[in-house]
């Protein structure tokens, strides 16, 4: 891989705070982050820049110039949450949530990871039933990025001032889907060996090229057991068997709804990580929580799924695996010990703020 670092125990991290939560949670995992380092002997080097609305106030946009060049300097991108009320009025281009596009366009992050995990200290804030969850459910979806409905060509008709209609376009290529169904084969060798890939290849020309392409790939990894599955049928399967899958595979409208999908069968959305990663070595880490400026300076966020995203970063921009593995398992021993922030506490349990939980996590590293 192709490091940014000075030296080899030295790391250049971006921080995008953003709005709302962001910056406390991001705070609260650069400080695991820092300990991380000392106890492993390495450096790390944080610089702060502005997106989404804070950008929009500081710098008149969404995703300002220096933020870009100082993420492309750096080993690895950390971000927080972006948007918020007071920018809901905006449009087009001057959206908060531009800056996370932008950024993800300017880096080249073309996969998208969500791990999906039911702890078992957890099991009894999960939505479904303990026969249904078992021992426990480990899903990694892997969600194409960049292509798709989201990028693909779009228009409105008016009238009179009326929108009359409208068409959004679902285009891929054959190399867009070669390099996602590589990451998404490579990250099953190190878990099960198995890759659903999900499609609607019976309706739309572009997930019948999806599939076609998927199996040629899968032909590189013989090693691993490859599936379809439908997008229809894969919702219904992620709530009446979610432990069939492993890896799932998918493109950016389908990932964006099965990943959602698969969060909430944890219990709570504020435990999961995610990383954004491309063809070299840098990447985006971030939860998949939003901003939630309701709770914004209070305190009570849970700064988990932002520090499971700092794991998964050791893990694959900075290829610290102790790093990584240190931070899960304090976090697991946290949940095990009966810790809770507010969002995943139940009954008698007690609530602790974000700076306690974090010292806690901080004291079992």
């Amino acid at each position: 891989m192709n490091k940014k670092n000075t030296t080899q125990n030295e790391y250049k991290i971006a921080l995008l705070p953003g709005d709302g939560i962001g910056p406390a949670i991001v705070n609260a995992t650069a400080k695991i982050i820092n300990k991380i380092a000392t106890q492993l002997e390495f450096k790390v080097i944080f610089k702060s820049a502005p997106i989404g609305g804070a950008a929009i106030d500081s710098r008149g946009c969404p995703l300002p110039d220096e933020t870009v060049d100082l993420c492309k300097s750096c080993d690895a991108v950390l971000m927080g949450a972006v948007g918020g009320p007071k920018w809901d009025n905006l449009t087009g281009n001057m959206r908060p949530e531009k800056g996370i596009l932008g950024i993800r366009r300017e880096l080249g992050l073309f996969a998208n990871l969500r791990p999906a995990i039911v702890y078992n200290a957890l099991k009894a804030a999960s939505p479904l039933k303990d026969s249904i969850l078992g021992d426990g459910i480990d899903i990694m979806v892997v969600r194409e990025l960049t292509g798709g409905i989201y990028f693909g060509k779009r228009r409105s008709v008016y009238r009179d001032e009326e929108c009359i209609a409208a068409y959004d376009t679902e285009e891929y290529t054959a190399y867009e889907i070669e390099r996602i169904a590589r990451v998404a084969f490579n990250v099953a060798r190190k878990r099960k060996k198995m890759v659903c890939s999900v499609d609607k290849a019976n309706v739309l020309d572009s997930s019948m090229l999806w599939r076609t392409t998927v199996q040629r790939i899968s032909k590189e990894f013989d090693d691993v057991e490859l599936s379809h599955m439908y997008v229809d049928n894969a919702a219904m399967q992620l709530i009446r068997n979610p432990r069939q899958f492993d890896v799932v595979l998918t493109n950016n409208m389908f990932g964006d709804i099965l990943s959602d999908e698969a969060s909430q069968i944890t219990g709570s959305i504020g435990m999961l990580p995610s990383a954004s990663i491309g063809s070299s070595s840098l990447g985006l880490y971030e939860p998949i929580h939003g901003s939630a400026p309701d709770i914004a300076h209070l305190n009570i966020a849970n700064p988990i799924a932002t520090i499971l995203s700092a794991s998964m970063m050791f893990r694959y921009s900075l290829s610290e695996i102790e790093a990584a593995d240190r931070i899960e398992k304090a976090v697991i021993k946290f949940l095990n010990l009966g810790y809770r922030t507010k969002d995943i506490a139940s009954g008698s349990e007690v609530a602790l703020n974000t700076d306690e939980a974090t010292n806690y996590i901080l004291d079992l590293i």
